[in-house]
Order: structure tokens, then C-alpha cells, then sequence
């Protein structure tokens, strides 16, 4: 399932996108495009696919991504087929980094809010009192005008910045790494685990290219990512696993041993974990 650049169209008196997408279903196509982007789906359920992740979806949903990582959203069949005459309905914010100049995301209060927009790479599905509070103030947004509009939007960053009600969705592999600032330490962790993740991978190994004490590389890792070392690891070859089983050419077998599994078994219980089904029903789901 190949990806297509999708963009929606900008007023030319407005900073940023607010689009409602309202019919039948979502007709919008498995995509890509260069701005950050907030979905509050407000009417319907579904499946949504954000990188390598597919998750369900029902009212008030909510996911921030950042730029360049495909998902889609996709109706169950009482939409598609018009049997729920209730029909589909979402709100979509868009913005780019610069929209308010190229200064405001280094403005020093901007600092919270730029770490959650790095995380975004992944996709954030907002969850918790964060999320009720945020669809209140976007399903505001589509009648909002002028100033108003925009505080709107400030006040969703201000949520953003402060919450920790959040869930990552795509596996480390999607992100782009190259295009985020991190510090000499994070990037060459960043860059062993990358180039070596396919085959054995020690903590002690990764431990010393931070220059770091086993113990200590442990709590800064796990700071940084919210998981342990190797469940980032197996998080990595679980996403690069996806990324092979979209090819026809590769087999199930083959995925999971260029991906750094050198048991099978082992390969079949941490994709089930991860993605809450085997990699022949992923396989079958992205065929569809």
C-alpha cells in the first residue's frame, strides 16, 4: 500500500488549516504531507493506521502527527456502505513549524511544546481529561474566525505542552531522526541502534557508545523514551518487520529474521504484543 501526498487547501487571510470532513465516510487514502496535524474524529468508528501502528477508533478520538508520517482513517462498513445514516464526521487542524513566524518555536516559552511536537513524529494518540479538554476548544474552531481562531489554537498548545496524557503510535523505525535536533550522546545512541538493530544488540555495547555506565544509560534512556532499552529495540524490529511484510516479496519468515528475530516463535509473540495480531493478519490488513 503505497502512500500519496494529500494536502488540504488554506484560506489565503487564514495562518492555518481547519477543515471539516464530513459524509458518508473519510474518502481520504492512505497519505502523507508536510504539516503537523490534529484529528478529532467528533462521528464514527474505525480502524486507523498512523505508520506502522492500526488502532480503533470511535467518538472523540484524538491523534496529533508530525509532518510526513502516513496514516488513514477507515470507516467501518455501516459508513462505507450508508447503512449508518448518521454519517462520519471529524475536525482536522493543520499548521507548519513556521506559520507564526520563523522565530515563535524559539521563543523560550515554546520549550514544553516543542518536546511534545518532536514526539509527535510518531503520532500521539491524546488521551484522558487532555483529550476532552482539547476536542472542547477544537469543535469550536470551525465557526471560530480572527483572533479568536488563533487563541484557540494557542490554548491547544498550552494543553499540549503541559500533559502527559498521551500514547506513542508508530515504532521508532518511522521516525526521521535526521530532521530533529538532539544532542551529540542521543544521536549516536540513535544512530548504533539503527544500523545494528538487525542483528545482536547488547545494553552493555549500546551503554558504552553513550560513554555511559550500564545503570545510568538505563534511567536516561528510559527518560527519553518512556520505555526500556530493549522494548525500544523490539519496538524497531517490529516496525521494520512491518515495513518488509508490505512487500509481496518477502515472506513471514523472512521478515522476521532480516529484522533481527532469530527465533520465529519469539518473532510471532512480540508482534502480537505490539500490534495485537499476528503478522499474517497485519500482512492481510494492509492488503485490504
Amino acid at each position: 500500500m503505497k502512500a500519496v501526498e494529500c494536502r488540504l487547501p488554506k484560506e489565503f487571510d487564514k495562518s492555518f488549516i481547519v477543515f471539516r470532513e464530513r459524509g458518508c465516510f473519510f474518502p481520504v487514502p492512505w497519505h502523507y504531507h508536510p504539516e503537523y496535524e490534529l484529528v478529532l474524529v467528533t462521528r464514527s468508528t474505525g480502524r486507523r493506521m498512523v505508520g506502522d501502528h492500526i488502532g480503533y477508533f470511535d467518538r472523540g478520538d484524538l491523534v496529533l502527527m508530525g509532518p510526513m508520517l502516513p496514516h488513514v482513517w477507515i470507516n467501518d462498513n455501516e459508513y462505507i456502505n450508508g447503512t449508518n445514516k448518521e454519517g462520519a464526521d471529524a475536525i482536522v487542524v493543520q499548521f507548519v513549524e513556521d506559520f507564526l513566524g520563523d522565530r515563535f518555536f524559539e521563543l523560550p516559552e515554546i520549550g514544553s511544546l516543542k518536546k511534545v511536537l518532536a514526539l509527535s513524529r510518531y503520532g500521539l494518540e491524546i488521551v484522558g481529561e487532555t483529550r476532552k479538554d482539547i476536542g472542547k476548544l477544537m469543535t469550536q474552531m470551525p465557526r471560530a474566525g480572527g483572533l479568536k481562531r488563533l487563541s484557540l489554537l494557542l490554548a491547544i498548545f498550552d494543553l499540549l505542552s503541559e500533559t502527559r496524557e498521551y500514547n506513542m503510535l508508530a515504532s521508532p523505525i518511522y521516525a526521521d531522526t535526521t530532521s530533529h535536533r538532539e544532542s551529540d550522546r542521543f544521536s549516536n545512541i540513535t544512530e548504533y541502534i539503527m544500523k545494528n538493530f538487525d542483528g545482536e544488540i547488547s545494553l552493555n555495547q549500546v551503554a558504552a557508545v553513550a560513554n555511559m555506565a550500564t545503570t545510568t544509560f538505563c534511567n536516561f534512556f528510559k527518560e527519553h523514551y518512556r520505555v526500556t532499552f530493549m522494548e525500544y529495540v523490539t519496538e524497531i524490529r517490529i516496525g521494520h518487520a512491518c515495513k518488509l511484510l508490505s512487500d509481496p516479496s518477502k515472506n513471514i519468515v523472512e521478515a522476521a529474521y532480516e529484522s533481527g528475530f532469530n527465533n520465529l516463535a519469539n518473532f510471532n509473540r512480540q508482534f502480537k504484543k505490539l500490534k495485537n495480531m499476528t503478522p499474517s493478519d497485519y500482512r492481510r490488513m494492509i492488503e485490504i
